[in-house]
């Protein structure tokens, strides 16, 4: 009986550490320091281990943005609180309007493993 569970767990702890390790094929790196959103009605939010390339996005109020994820390092998804925006590995991109000025908090909508609670961001409309 002790080896089955042994056998459980450790397939289990297999699984989870999979889950955030595996690869996607990787775009060239960006070394600009600029804003996520490239162009004014685009935000882009990178995923590595257990954070965002951001701490905070900034888009403006009223307009329609397109919203795209992508996963550098492990399985990641993201949910914009208050606005219903979720992206997953099957649905990577979606569009949004901020209709009301504040800020939104952006989470990892996937377990991803031990940094999963703390992989969060802000998303600031402005007027």
């Amino acid at each position: 009986m002790k080896k089955l569970m042994t056998l459980v767990l450790a397939t289990s702890l297999a699984f989870a550490v999979s889950a955030c390790g595996q690869k996607e094929t990787a775009a060239p790196a960006n070394n600009s320091s600029a804003p996520a959103a490239a162009a004014s009605n685009e935000l882009k939010l990178t995923a590595t281990n257990f954070k965002f390339d951001q701490a905070e996005y900034k888009v403006k109020k009223g307009e329609e943005i397109k919203v795209t994820l992508e996963n550098k390092a492990g399985m990641h998804g993201i949910e914009i609180k208050g606005l219903g925006v979720k992206l997953d590995g099957n649905n990577k991109t979606g569009t949004f309007t901020a209709n009301e000025e504040g800020t939104y908090d952006i989470i990892c909508s996937i377990p991803c493993g031990q940094g999963h609670a703390a992989m969060k961001s802000k998303l600031i409309v402005e007027a």
